[in-house]
């Protein structure tokens, strides 16, 4: 690489680096210290990567004083990310962690994998799922969408329990026949399916067995209808508009209902 070259690339990976960390400030003074910690994590990352010292050498960031300045600030911000860290875990030892996203009307970029992925670890083998509407075709294809993530991993889920209610209407042997195809396709990857049904149920939330439970105000049912089969978002969730709603999150020593 020419000295031009790298000097470009150091003021790029400097630029990100600082952006992503400044990022994270915002977020630590907002209390959201989960995504903070991300950020830091990012930040530090980008700050520290390999081609960033090699390009140091070069005319532009010879100023040994701004240099000591970005070891200064990165050990800074290491020993700020440690007790972030620290303060979760314990939040999440006595049972306070509490993380809260607001999804706005027609947003996008909320697909189950974004707001589910952090969670997934390979210690996740159970999953809890109560939603009264798991009922029509749509609502069935997202609890479907929802299970092939499980599949995916990294977890190792090996038992999903649904709790819904039955359609009232003229869908409910299409309902229960789907869900029956869902239990026995899960079963070809190693997963069982627990399906039960409660008339007198209203929560929405999904549980894990790592300690996680996450509440979103319409359960798994966010998405608004795709305007046709062959427009953008009906494939990508993360390209479909979303309706209004809340999504908490908890971690919790105990996650199943006794």
């Amino acid at each position: 690489m020419s000295r031009a070259g790298g000097d470009a690339a150091a003021a790029a990976l400097e630029r990100a680096g600082v952006e992503t960390v400044r990022r994270a400030v915002e977020l630590d003074l907002a209390s959201r210290f989960q995504e903070s910690l991300m950020c830091y994590q990012e930040g530090i990352d980008l700050l520290l990567q390999e081609s960033l010292p090699k390009c140091l050498c070069f005319t532009a960031t010879k100023d040994e004083v701004k240099k000591q300045h970005y070891r200064q600030k990165i050990s800074e911000y290491m020993t700020r990310a440690e007790d972030i860290k620290k303060h979760i875990e314990k939040e999440k030892q006595d049972g306070k962690y509490h993380k809260q996203i607001k999804i706005d009307e027609n947003a996008t970029g909320f697909s189950y994998e974004k707001l589910f992925q952090e969670y997934l670890n390979e210690i996740v083998t159970e999953v809890w799922v109560e939603d009264p509407y798991i009922r029509h075709v749509h609502q069935l294809y997202n609890f479907l969408r929802f299970c092939e993530m499980l599949v995916k991993g990294p977890c190792k889920v090996k038992t999903i329990h649904l709790l819904t209610s039955y359609d009232e209407g003229s869908g409910k042997i299409q309902q229960i026949s789907s869900l029956e195809e869902i239990k026995q396709s899960l079963k070809n990857h190693g997963v069982t399916l627990n399906v039960s049904f409660s008339s007198s149920i209203h929560d929405r939330e999904i549980r894990f067995n790592s300690g996680w439970m996450i509440k979103i105000g319409r359960g798994l049912d966010y998405f608004k209808k795709p305007q046709g089969r062959f427009s953008i978002g009906y494939c990508d969730f993360d390209l479909r508009p979303c309706h209004k709603t809340t999504v908490d999150v908890f971690h919790t020593k105990h996650t199943k209902k006794t």
